[in-house]
């Protein structure tokens, strides 16, 4: 395997659980599918529909999301919406995100010399 091919890899899957984050995220203002791919390519989430559509049905049959068709106009719409139990689900997604990125900030910043512990 190449190094590009690796490193495509190893990125996919660390995006794979923020889309979950992300997309939990922005539900909590009702959209439909569509929408959500504009807002997640725009904040720089690559994510394509053969992906999100059925990570929403995921969601949704998880309890995270509910849906309710939109019929008013011409092109019926399905819109999503977190619900109390997916707002929960991302409220702590979000803080083990904000943790995570502490402990490899961290793990990168180089540890200053303690006196005394060199010797």
């Amino acid at each position: 395997m190449t190094m590009d091919a690796t490193l495509s890899s190893h990125l996919q899957e660390l995006r794979r659980g923020t889309v979950v984050v992300a997309s939990l995220t922005v539900l909590r203002t009702p959209g439909y599918g569509y929408s959500l791919l504009e807002t997640l390519s725009a904040a720089g989430f690559e994510v394509e529909a053969n992906t999100l559509y059925p990570l929403l049905r995921r969601l949704e049959s998880q309890g995270l999301l509910t849906s309710s068709w939109n019929t008013d106009e011409a092109r019926p719409r399905k819109f999503y919406r977190t619900t109390e139990q997916g707002d929960a689900i991302a409220a702590a997604l979000r803080d083990e995100w904000t943790r995570l990125d502490r402990a490899v900030t961290d793990l990168d910043t180089p540890a200053e010399t303690v006196s005394g512990s060199d010797k």
